[in-house]
Protein backbone atom coordinates (compact mmCIF):
# COMPACT_ATOMS: atom_id res chain seq x y z
CA UNK A 1 0.00 0.00 0.00
CA UNK A 2 1.46 3.30 -0.95
CA UNK A 3 1.45 5.90 1.30
CA UNK A 4 -0.40 9.19 0.64
CA UNK A 5 1.42 12.06 -1.70
CA UNK A 6 2.72 14.60 0.43
CA UNK A 7 2.54 18.22 -0.78
CA UNK A 8 3.85 21.59 1.38
CA UNK A 9 2.79 25.02 1.03
CA UNK A 10 6.11 26.20 0.18
CA UNK A 11 6.74 23.92 -2.79
CA UNK A 12 6.50 25.27 -6.41
CA UNK A 13 8.13 21.97 -8.04
CA UNK A 14 5.26 19.52 -7.74
CA UNK A 15 3.27 21.71 -4.95
CA UNK A 16 0.22 22.94 -4.97
CA UNK A 17 -1.77 24.42 -8.03
CA UNK A 18 -1.27 24.61 -11.95
CA UNK A 19 1.96 24.82 -13.51
CA UNK A 20 1.22 28.51 -14.30
CA UNK A 21 -0.16 29.81 -10.80
CA UNK A 22 2.96 27.69 -9.50
CA UNK A 23 5.43 29.72 -11.87
CA UNK A 24 4.01 32.28 -11.47
CA UNK A 25 4.52 32.29 -7.43
CA UNK A 26 8.46 31.16 -8.77
CA UNK A 27 8.78 34.06 -10.70
CA UNK A 28 7.22 36.86 -8.07
CA UNK A 29 8.93 35.45 -5.16
CA UNK A 30 11.77 37.83 -3.51
CA UNK A 31 15.37 36.53 -3.76
CA UNK A 32 17.88 36.85 -1.27
CA UNK A 33 19.40 40.10 -1.27
CA UNK A 34 22.66 38.27 -2.22
CA UNK A 35 21.06 36.64 -4.93
CA UNK A 36 19.33 39.96 -6.57
CA UNK A 37 20.37 40.34 -10.10
CA UNK A 38 19.75 43.46 -12.29
CA UNK A 39 20.18 42.51 -15.70
CA UNK A 40 18.62 44.36 -18.33
CA UNK A 41 16.24 41.98 -20.83
CA UNK A 42 16.41 42.80 -24.49
CA UNK A 43 12.74 43.60 -25.50
CA UNK A 44 13.02 42.10 -28.81
CA UNK A 45 13.82 38.97 -27.79
CA UNK A 46 12.25 35.97 -26.44
CA UNK A 47 13.35 32.62 -24.98
CA UNK A 48 11.40 29.68 -26.82
CA UNK A 49 8.06 28.45 -25.00
CA UNK A 50 6.79 25.65 -24.36
CA UNK A 51 5.66 24.49 -27.65
CA UNK A 52 8.06 22.48 -30.84
CA UNK A 53 10.36 19.21 -30.81
CA UNK A 54 12.77 20.86 -28.34
CA UNK A 55 9.68 20.80 -25.39
CA UNK A 56 8.70 17.87 -26.31
CA UNK A 57 11.19 16.28 -25.99
CA UNK A 58 11.81 18.12 -22.52
CA UNK A 59 8.24 17.10 -21.98
CA UNK A 60 8.33 13.06 -22.78
CA UNK A 61 11.52 12.93 -20.57
CA UNK A 62 10.11 14.49 -17.96
CA UNK A 63 6.71 14.19 -17.46
CA UNK A 64 6.68 10.55 -16.22
CA UNK A 65 9.59 11.06 -13.27
CA UNK A 66 8.66 10.08 -9.72
CA UNK A 67 10.59 11.95 -6.98
CA UNK A 68 10.49 11.12 -3.14
CA UNK A 69 9.54 13.62 -1.06
CA UNK A 70 13.20 14.50 -0.18
CA UNK A 71 13.41 15.34 -3.45
CA UNK A 72 10.74 17.55 -4.19
CA UNK A 73 12.22 19.30 -0.61
CA UNK A 74 15.58 19.79 -1.78
CA UNK A 75 14.85 20.98 -5.19
CA UNK A 76 12.87 23.56 -4.02
CA UNK A 77 14.85 24.52 -1.55
CA UNK A 78 17.41 25.34 -4.96
CA UNK A 79 14.77 27.20 -6.33
CA UNK A 80 13.98 29.60 -3.45
CA UNK A 81 17.52 30.14 -3.04
CA UNK A 82 18.73 30.44 -6.37
CA UNK A 83 21.24 28.22 -6.14
CA UNK A 84 22.73 25.41 -8.35
CA UNK A 85 21.30 21.88 -7.79
CA UNK A 86 24.57 19.62 -7.42
CA UNK A 87 22.85 15.82 -7.85
CA UNK A 88 24.95 12.97 -7.34
CA UNK A 89 24.32 9.08 -8.11
CA UNK A 90 24.89 6.06 -9.85
CA UNK A 91 24.33 5.94 -13.38
CA UNK A 92 20.92 5.42 -14.67
CA UNK A 93 19.04 6.72 -11.54
CA UNK A 94 17.70 9.85 -13.16
CA UNK A 95 20.01 12.55 -12.67
CA UNK A 96 19.32 13.92 -15.47
CA UNK A 97 15.95 13.46 -16.09
CA UNK A 98 15.25 15.33 -13.05
CA UNK A 99 16.29 18.52 -14.81
CA UNK A 100 13.56 17.54 -17.17
CA UNK A 101 11.00 16.94 -14.35
CA UNK A 102 11.73 20.73 -12.88
CA UNK A 103 11.09 22.49 -16.26
CA UNK A 104 7.69 20.04 -17.32
CA UNK A 105 6.79 20.66 -14.10
CA UNK A 106 6.94 24.56 -14.04
CA UNK A 107 6.74 25.08 -18.11
CA UNK A 108 9.69 26.33 -18.23
CA UNK A 109 10.59 25.65 -21.72
CA UNK A 110 13.41 23.38 -23.15
CA UNK A 111 15.74 22.47 -21.09
CA UNK A 112 19.45 23.66 -22.07
CA UNK A 113 22.25 20.93 -22.14
CA UNK A 114 26.03 21.50 -21.38
CA UNK A 115 27.42 18.07 -21.43
CA UNK A 116 30.57 17.79 -19.75
CA UNK A 117 34.05 15.58 -20.77
CA UNK A 118 37.60 16.27 -19.94
CA UNK A 119 38.00 18.48 -22.71
CA UNK A 120 35.39 20.72 -21.59
CA UNK A 121 36.35 24.73 -20.53
CA UNK A 122 34.16 27.59 -18.68
CA UNK A 123 34.57 29.29 -22.26
CA UNK A 124 32.44 25.94 -24.63
CA UNK A 125 29.59 26.99 -22.18
CA UNK A 126 29.46 30.72 -21.93
CA UNK A 127 30.05 31.59 -25.70
CA UNK A 128 31.38 30.09 -29.41
CA UNK A 129 33.58 32.25 -31.29
CA UNK A 130 34.55 30.88 -34.72
CA UNK A 131 38.04 32.36 -35.31
CA UNK A 132 38.87 29.94 -38.04
CA UNK A 133 35.59 30.79 -39.61
CA UNK A 134 36.27 33.89 -39.28
CA UNK A 135 40.01 34.27 -40.90
CA UNK A 136 38.70 31.77 -43.49
CA UNK A 137 36.19 34.51 -44.96
CA UNK A 138 38.29 37.43 -44.83
CA UNK A 139 41.03 35.19 -46.86
CA UNK A 140 38.28 34.83 -49.68
CA UNK A 141 37.29 38.53 -49.59
CA UNK A 142 41.11 39.52 -49.70
CA UNK A 143 41.37 37.14 -52.89
CA UNK A 144 38.08 38.33 -54.30
CA UNK A 145 38.98 42.07 -53.53
CA UNK A 146 43.04 43.05 -53.13
CA UNK A 147 43.12 45.68 -51.00
CA UNK A 148 40.41 45.22 -48.52
CA UNK A 149 40.27 45.63 -44.70
CA UNK A 150 41.57 43.17 -42.30
CA UNK A 151 38.76 41.68 -40.20
CA UNK A 152 39.77 44.15 -37.35
CA UNK A 153 39.03 47.08 -38.98
CA UNK A 154 36.03 46.04 -40.21
CA UNK A 155 34.70 45.00 -36.83
CA UNK A 156 36.25 48.62 -35.23
CA UNK A 157 33.09 50.31 -37.67
CA UNK A 158 29.72 51.42 -36.04
CA UNK A 159 27.30 48.62 -35.60
CA UNK A 160 24.45 48.88 -37.95
CA UNK A 161 20.59 48.30 -37.56
CA UNK A 162 20.84 44.76 -39.09
CA UNK A 163 22.78 43.07 -36.12
CA UNK A 164 26.59 44.85 -35.79
CA UNK A 165 30.33 44.40 -36.73
CA UNK A 166 31.09 41.41 -39.00
CA UNK A 167 32.12 39.94 -35.79
CA UNK A 168 28.77 38.80 -34.50
CA UNK A 169 28.29 36.68 -37.27
CA UNK A 170 30.74 34.16 -35.21
CA UNK A 171 29.43 34.67 -31.84
CA UNK A 172 26.92 32.45 -30.73
CA UNK A 173 25.71 31.71 -26.35
CA UNK A 174 26.71 28.47 -25.28
CA UNK A 175 23.63 26.60 -22.92
CA UNK A 176 25.48 28.44 -19.54
CA UNK A 177 25.71 32.05 -21.76
CA UNK A 178 21.92 31.37 -22.92
CA UNK A 179 20.78 30.29 -19.37
CA UNK A 180 21.82 34.01 -17.92
CA UNK A 181 20.74 35.75 -20.62
CA UNK A 182 18.00 38.56 -18.36
CA UNK A 183 14.63 37.14 -18.69
CA UNK A 184 12.04 37.60 -15.66
CA UNK A 185 11.58 33.51 -15.71
CA UNK A 186 14.02 31.40 -15.27
CA UNK A 187 15.38 28.45 -17.96
CA UNK A 188 16.25 25.21 -16.60
CA UNK A 189 20.31 23.85 -17.51
CA UNK A 190 21.90 20.93 -16.86
CA UNK A 191 25.39 20.44 -16.79
CA UNK A 192 25.73 16.84 -17.28
CA UNK A 193 28.13 15.00 -15.84
CA UNK A 194 30.54 17.70 -13.97
CA UNK A 195 32.73 15.04 -12.37
CA UNK A 196 34.33 14.35 -15.76
CA UNK A 197 35.59 17.41 -16.14
CA UNK A 198 38.92 19.11 -15.71
CA UNK A 199 39.96 19.91 -12.79
CA UNK A 200 39.77 23.54 -12.83
CA UNK A 201 36.47 23.41 -14.68
CA UNK A 202 34.23 23.57 -10.89
CA UNK A 203 36.30 26.47 -9.79
CA UNK A 204 35.78 28.32 -12.61
CA UNK A 205 32.21 28.06 -12.02
CA UNK A 206 32.07 30.42 -8.56
CA UNK A 207 32.36 33.59 -10.40
CA UNK A 208 29.99 33.08 -12.65
CA UNK A 209 27.49 31.51 -10.44
CA UNK A 210 27.92 34.09 -7.86
CA UNK A 211 27.95 37.30 -10.26
CA UNK A 212 24.98 35.89 -12.49
CA UNK A 213 26.86 36.85 -15.80
CA UNK A 214 30.62 37.16 -17.63
CA UNK A 215 31.44 39.35 -20.48
CA UNK A 216 32.69 38.49 -23.85
CA UNK A 217 35.83 39.90 -24.09
CA UNK A 218 35.69 40.14 -28.24
CA UNK A 219 32.24 42.27 -27.47
CA UNK A 220 33.35 44.21 -25.28
CA UNK A 221 36.78 45.54 -26.95
CA UNK A 222 34.33 47.12 -29.18
CA UNK A 223 32.04 48.31 -27.19
CA UNK A 224 32.94 52.02 -27.87
CA UNK A 225 32.43 51.54 -31.42
CA UNK A 226 29.62 49.24 -31.04
CA UNK A 227 27.93 49.06 -27.86
CA UNK A 228 25.12 46.74 -28.58
CA UNK A 229 25.59 43.33 -30.64
CA UNK A 230 23.29 41.05 -31.73
CA UNK A 231 24.30 37.65 -31.37
CA UNK A 232 22.82 33.96 -31.68
CA UNK A 233 21.78 31.24 -28.77
CA UNK A 234 22.41 28.11 -27.56
CA UNK A 235 18.43 27.61 -28.50
CA UNK A 236 18.54 28.95 -32.22
CA UNK A 237 21.72 30.57 -33.86
CA UNK A 238 19.47 32.61 -36.26
CA UNK A 239 17.33 34.37 -33.15
CA UNK A 240 19.85 36.71 -31.98
CA UNK A 241 19.58 38.77 -29.03
CA UNK A 242 21.45 41.92 -28.42
CA UNK A 243 24.41 42.10 -26.18
CA UNK A 244 25.46 45.51 -24.14
CA UNK A 245 28.99 46.66 -23.51
CA UNK A 246 29.37 42.76 -24.50
CA UNK A 247 28.13 41.36 -20.96
CA UNK A 248 25.45 38.99 -20.16
CA UNK A 249 24.07 39.67 -16.56
CA UNK A 250 21.38 37.35 -15.96
CA UNK A 251 17.76 39.14 -13.91
CA UNK A 252 16.80 35.82 -12.63
CA UNK A 253 19.45 32.89 -12.09
CA UNK A 254 18.71 29.93 -13.83
CA UNK A 255 17.68 26.46 -12.34
CA UNK A 256 21.29 24.92 -12.89
CA UNK A 257 21.15 21.36 -12.52
CA UNK A 258 24.71 19.81 -12.38
CA UNK A 259 24.88 16.03 -12.09
CA UNK A 260 27.76 13.95 -11.24
CA UNK A 261 28.72 9.79 -10.94
CA UNK A 262 30.83 10.30 -8.09
CA UNK A 263 34.11 9.89 -10.01
CA UNK A 264 35.92 12.76 -8.48
CA UNK A 265 35.71 15.18 -5.49
CA UNK A 266 34.96 18.65 -5.41
CA UNK A 267 36.63 21.70 -4.10
CA UNK A 268 34.68 22.79 -0.59
CA UNK A 269 34.61 26.25 -2.26
CA UNK A 270 32.02 24.78 -4.67
CA UNK A 271 30.12 22.51 -2.60
CA UNK A 272 29.23 25.75 -0.04
CA UNK A 273 27.40 27.42 -3.13
CA UNK A 274 25.64 24.36 -4.32
CA UNK A 275 22.46 22.83 -2.91
CA UNK A 276 23.29 18.75 -2.75
CA UNK A 277 20.97 15.89 -3.77
CA UNK A 278 22.04 12.26 -3.74
CA UNK A 279 19.53 9.87 -5.63
CA UNK A 280 19.77 6.26 -4.23
CA UNK A 281 18.61 3.73 -6.89
CA UNK A 282 14.78 3.35 -6.49
CA UNK A 283 13.17 0.66 -4.40
CA UNK A 284 10.12 -1.68 -5.28
CA UNK A 285 7.54 0.96 -4.41
CA UNK A 286 9.05 3.48 -6.56
CA UNK A 287 9.76 1.52 -9.40
CA UNK A 288 6.51 0.23 -9.10
CA UNK A 289 5.34 4.15 -9.49
CA UNK A 290 7.99 4.70 -12.18
CA UNK A 291 6.45 2.00 -14.42
CA UNK A 292 2.87 3.13 -13.77
CA UNK A 293 4.24 6.74 -15.00
CA UNK A 294 5.87 5.55 -17.80
CA UNK A 295 4.27 2.68 -19.37
CA UNK A 296 0.71 2.52 -17.80
CA UNK A 297 1.38 -0.65 -16.05
CA UNK A 298 0.43 -1.36 -12.59
CA UNK A 299 2.63 -4.36 -12.10
CA UNK A 300 0.65 -5.35 -8.66
CA UNK A 301 -2.24 -6.67 -10.84
CA UNK A 302 0.53 -9.12 -13.25
CA UNK A 303 2.82 -11.88 -11.92
CA UNK A 304 4.47 -11.51 -14.51
CA UNK A 305 5.32 -7.51 -14.32
CA UNK A 306 5.78 -8.19 -10.84
CA UNK A 307 8.70 -11.01 -11.17
CA UNK A 308 10.46 -8.61 -13.47
CA UNK A 309 10.69 -6.51 -10.84
CA UNK A 310 11.77 -8.83 -8.41
CA UNK A 311 14.33 -10.42 -11.07
CA UNK A 312 15.86 -6.17 -11.56
CA UNK A 313 16.39 -6.19 -7.66
CA UNK A 314 18.01 -9.48 -7.26
CA UNK A 315 20.34 -8.46 -10.28
CA UNK A 316 21.22 -4.98 -8.99
CA UNK A 317 22.53 -7.17 -5.81
CA UNK A 318 25.29 -8.11 -7.48
CA UNK A 319 26.46 -5.23 -9.74
CA UNK A 320 24.85 -1.54 -10.75
CA UNK A 321 21.73 -1.30 -12.85
CA UNK A 322 19.63 1.50 -14.67
CA UNK A 323 16.03 1.86 -14.18
CA UNK A 324 15.77 2.53 -17.86
CA UNK A 325 16.66 -1.13 -18.16
CA UNK A 326 13.82 -2.62 -16.05
CA UNK A 327 11.34 -0.13 -18.34
CA UNK A 328 13.21 -1.57 -21.65
CA UNK A 329 12.44 -5.29 -20.33
CA UNK A 330 8.86 -4.71 -19.46
CA UNK A 331 8.32 -2.93 -22.61
CA UNK A 332 9.79 -5.80 -24.79
CA UNK A 333 7.31 -7.78 -22.98
CA UNK A 334 4.45 -5.56 -23.85
CA UNK A 335 5.34 -5.93 -27.68
CA UNK A 336 5.37 -9.87 -27.38
CA UNK A 337 9.31 -10.18 -27.46
CA UNK A 338 11.10 -12.55 -25.54
CA UNK A 339 8.03 -14.42 -24.62
CA UNK A 340 9.13 -18.34 -24.53
CA UNK A 341 9.62 -19.98 -21.18
CA UNK A 342 12.77 -21.16 -22.22
CA UNK A 343 14.26 -17.52 -22.73
CA UNK A 344 13.85 -16.18 -19.17
CA UNK A 345 17.69 -16.15 -18.77
CA UNK A 346 19.00 -14.93 -22.17
CA UNK A 347 16.04 -12.32 -21.72
CA UNK A 348 17.29 -11.04 -18.59
CA UNK A 349 21.04 -11.09 -18.76
CA UNK A 350 20.60 -9.17 -22.74
CA UNK A 351 18.24 -6.33 -21.25
CA UNK A 352 19.45 -6.31 -17.79
CA UNK A 353 22.96 -6.21 -18.07
CA UNK A 354 25.52 -5.14 -15.16
CA UNK A 355 27.14 -1.79 -15.30
CA UNK A 356 29.45 -2.32 -12.80
CA UNK A 357 30.60 -5.24 -11.46
CA UNK A 358 32.53 -8.74 -12.06
CA UNK A 359 29.94 -9.37 -15.09
CA UNK A 360 29.84 -5.76 -16.54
Amino acid sequence: MEAEAVVKDWWLYQGTGGAAERRARLEAGPPPPWRDFKGVPDPGYAPPECAGPAWERTWRRGEGYVPDELEKDVVNTALHLRRPLLITGKPGVGKSTLASSIAADLGLGPVLHWPVTSRTVLRDGLYLYDAIGRLQEAGLEQLRTPGAEPPAARDRTPASAEGGPSIARYLRLGPLGTALLPQDRPRVLLVDEIDKSDIDLPGDLLTVFEDGGFVIPELARLAKEAPTVAIGTDDDTEEAVRISQGRVQCRYFPIVVLTSNGERDFPPAFLRRCVRLHLDPPGPDKLARIVRGRLGVDIENSDEYRDLVRSFLERAEDGDLATDQLLNAIQLRLAGAWSAPGDRERFLATVMHHLTGPSA
